[in-house]
């Protein structure tokens, strides 16, 4: 269910700069770097949010449980960086400086994991059996979803090579 909320590692790990070029391949100016962030941002935030009021809805969640459905949400909502990958300062950086800098956002990667796994347990507490069916449903079937989305995105990545 991490990831159904979480969207995984995918929607927190947002590594990949897409602002950096325009469709064509040709360089954009800052202002076309930021305004395509923005899009970026709003529609991961659209997507996220469409996600969520499904799930709520397929909970069937009690004016009790509503407080625990806020905390939960409010601690599992990823948001991408605001910021841009800095590819130019990377390839400048000497290998050793440059893993260190991928094991501390793997640190961070971690320690946002545990968050959600922990509010994650705390909410799922709180629902009733017939809702822990529904949400762990909904979290195989999102699971199933994003590990189709992450292994083409690794063919890809790799060119085609895994």
């Amino acid at each position: 269910m991490v990831a159904l909320l979480g969207l995984g590692a995918a929607g927190s790990t947002y590594a990949a700069d897409p602002a950096t070029t325009g469709r064509h391949g040709h360089a954009l100016s800052q202002e076309e770097r930021a305004a395509k962030m923005a899009e970026h941002q709003a529609k991961f935030a659209e997507m996220v949010a469409k996600h969520q009021a499904a799930l709520h809805d397929k909970l069937k969640l009690t004016a009790a449980q509503e407080p625990a459905w806020k905390t939960f949400v409010a601690a599992v909502t990823p948001t991408l960086p605001t910021t841009p990958v800095d590819h130019a300062a990377a390839a400048s950086m000497t290998t050793p400086e440059r893993l260190d800098q991928h094991l501390a956002m793997a640190k961070q990667h971690l320690a946002k994991m545990e968050t959600r796994v922990a509010a994650t347990k705390v909410f799922y507490a709180q629902l009733t059996p017939e809702q822990q069916k529904t949400f762990d449903a909904e979290a195989a079937r999102m699971h199933h979803h994003m590990a189709g989305r992450m292994g083409h995105r690794m063919m890809m990545h790799h060119g085609g090579a895994m």
